[in-house]
């Protein structure tokens, strides 16, 4: 380990937290991997040492798909508004669209765009369902990579195809935000799938040429627009030394302690995405016994959540279990306000990703 610092190791994790399950069997002994966190001392990137990618199988039985919320729409509509701005006039492709929302919100604003992914289950003839190779043989002059870049083992070769396969372009990039991570103490947003966590610097150290950069969706999101053939290995500086704080993983006990003197099937977990299946299963290691989760993807509804086995509920299921007053422990601060219009604001809500509990 010479070459690499650890900055945060933990054990066992379901290898896809977006990943459905018909049974709660098949939820609870689903593929699990290890986390050891580590900075390279020469590039200065953060990745998952113990990754292992023949472990990853991505294919429709994966749901990530947020765009059923007004709050992510107008998210998805704030990044249109970038990509019109940087890249009017382009042929685009968007590599990893997921189920298509995107490209196809893009292509209603008459952008020239096409989609790739193997999760994708529609009928899009924009939408190719396969991996990213260069054999794609598909000429564009702008890339979008939302929530992608994350995902992959090694992110430099991997844009490195992306310009090999093009001769360069302009790139959009959007990655969870580290600095967030770190400063709110999110242990919920470290796991398996995600590979690599980026932060602004490591971007600056990547291109030469930088178009904009910035924050979005509360801070949780890491946007960068840059140059493709500008792409280059980064170089980390003597001084730039990655640490946790002491207290990152503190509430856990905390919150643990909490629900514990709850009665737990009076508590929902709303957020059956990566927050909560890091939580809940974090939570069930400590002792804490939760019964129900919503979330408002109807792909997710009926189906059973990794590692916990625990059963996802509609917002209106779940409702005819919770009495009036009952916690609602919402993963993601930024579907506060949502979440209360839909319930009719009759719950004790509690952030997550802010402390409250």
């Amino acid at each position: 380990m010479k070459h690499y610092r650890e900055i945060y190791r933990v054990e066992q994790l379901p290898v896809f937290q977006n990943r459905m399950f018909n049974t709660e069997y098949e939820a609870i002994n689903c593929g699990k991997g290890d986390i050891y966190l580590v900075q390279s001392l020469k590039t200065g990137l953060v990745f998952n040492k113990a990754f292992q990618p023949e472990l990853m199988l991505y294919d429709t039985d994966y749901q990530n798909e947020q765009a059923g919320s007004r709050v992510f729409r107008e998210h998805l509509n704030s990044v249109k508004r970038l990509i019109e701005k940087h890249f009017e006039g382009h042929s685009l492709i968007e590599v990893g669209c997921g189920k298509g929302y995107f490209v196809e919100l893009l292509k209603e604003s008459g952008l020239n765009v096409l989609g790739i992914d193997p999760t994708y289950e529609g009928s899009n003839n924009s939408i190719i369902k396969d991996y990213f190779t260069p054999n794609i043989r598909i000429k564009f002059d702008g890339v979008i990579l939302r929530h992608v870049l994350e995902h992959t083992q090694n992110p430099i070769r991997f844009c490195s195809k992306i310009r090999d396969a093009n001769g360069g372009g302009k790139i959009y990039i959007e990655v969870p935000c580290f600095e967030w991570i770190i400063k709110h103490r999110a242990w919920f947003d470290i796991f398996y799938e995600h590979v690599n966590y980026f932060r602004e610097l490591d971007f600056y150290r990547m291109f030469e040429k930088i178009y904009e950069v910035g924050y979005i969706f509360g801070g949780q999101y890491l946007y960068v627009i840059a140059d493709l053939s500008t792409l280059r290995v980064p170089q980390r500086d003597a001084d730039d030394v990655i640490t946790f704080p002491k207290d990152f993983i503190d509430t856990v006990s905390q919150y643990a302690r909490i629900l514990k003197h709850k009665a737990s099937k009076s508590i929902a977990v709303w957020g059956g995405a990566s927050k909560g299946v890091i939580f809940s299963l974090f939570m069930q290691r400590h002792g804490v016994d939760l019964k129900i989760v919503i979330d408002i993807n109807p792909a997710k509804q009926e189906k059973y959540l990794a590692a916990t086995g625990i059963k996802v509920h509609s917002p209106t299921e779940a409702m005819k279990h919770l009495s009036k007053g009952a916690d609602i422990l919402v993963m993601n601060s930024n579907y506060l306000s949502e979440i209360i219009d839909m319930t009719g604001n009759q719950y004790n809500y509690l952030t997550v990703d802010y402390g409250t509990i």
